[in-house]
């Protein structure tokens, strides 16, 4: 009787097909979190009285960050072996094997994390705005990006977990290394839990009115974050074999995040993280003047 709740997984991983061009639901989850995040980012903006143009500026920031970042943090993470070769190792930025276009498929979110903070800092270099203040707002997007992107993984069947007898088991019947017996759809646990931090973080938000403690919203979202990855990491399938070891790839690599938060929130609690928006330096853009007319 309970085999009949399990789900049967058998859906189409592309969302429209026009022609030689297919749209992913992975693509269009990336970039709907992408648009719906400048958005929320502006808002934010106007709230604090901060120039929509460093709104602008962030957004491309974040997008070359996590692309860059995830593809590079999936290749040297999880693939080394595979791309740190002489045959593969241009198969990083030109994804082509045995001729054909595979497309950026490997996407790591500890990369992505990593290419944010590199670019947060190029944007602090170049724009002047105290980094702790954009983090705090940058966190609560990046949680719902990353409910987006786990939705398109469940979509793509893939990166699923161990073998269940629990009703909520989903078999897999796209992959055949999946195998006929249901799973963990850990995929939708993480896209759950990652959209009830996205809430958290911003009921948080909207009851302060954006007037945060600088890093310390962050700080607590690196714990919440990345624990919640440790402990579903235990229901996933292993994608880097590590012998004995007690945690996964995943998981060791979400350490160091969860120590880091909560450093930064005993820093912040001790008065040592710069407040306000701007730091030294910061000059306002020029406004464009409206051309007259003759």
């Amino acid at each position: 009787m309970l085999e009949l709740l399990y789900i049967h997984w058998n859906i189409d991983p592309v969302m429209v097909h026009l022609g030689g061009f297919a749209l992913r639901w992975y693509s269009f989850g990336f970039l709907f979190a992408f648009v719906f995040g400048y958005l929320i980012l502006l808002k934010m903006f106007k709230q604090q009285k901060v120039n929509t143009s460093h709104a602008d500026s962030l957004v491309l920031y974040m997008f070359l960050a996590v692309v860059i970042g995830a593809r590079l943090g999936h290749c040297l993470f999880y693939e080394a072996s595979y791309y740190l070769t002489a045959e593969h190792w241009w198969e990083i930025v030109i994804p082509v094997s045995n001729g054909q276009f595979t497309g950026y498929q490997g996407l790591a979110s500890h990369g992505a994390a990593c290419g944010i903070l590199v670019a947060l800092w190029l944007f602090y270099k170049r724009q002047k705005i105290n980094t702790w203040w954009v983090l705090d707002r940058i966190c609560i997007i990046v949680a719902l990006g990353g409910a987006f992107v786990r939705l398109g993984n469940f979509m793509n069947s893939e990166i699923y977990g161990y073998e269940t007898t629990l009703p909520w088991g989903v078999i897999f019947e796209r992959d055949p290394e999946a195998g006929p017996n249901p799973r963990h759809p850990t995929q939708l646990y993480e896209s759950i839990g990652y959209l009830i931090l996205f809430i958290v973080s911003m009921a948080v938000y909207i009851k302060k009115k954006g007037n945060l403690h600088n890093g310390r919203l962050f700080g607590w979202w690196l714990i919440a974050l990345f624990m919640i990855r440790i402990l579903l990491e235990f229901t996933k399938v292993r994608s880097v074999d590590l012998g004995d070891s007690f945690f996964s790839m995943g998981q060791w690599l979400s350490v160091p995040f969860v120590l880091m938060g909560a450093v930064l929130v005993v820093l912040s609690h001790k008065g040592k993280l710069n407040e306000g928006i701007y730091t030294a330096g910061y000059v306002p853009p020029k406004k464009k003047e409206k051309k007259k007319k003759k």
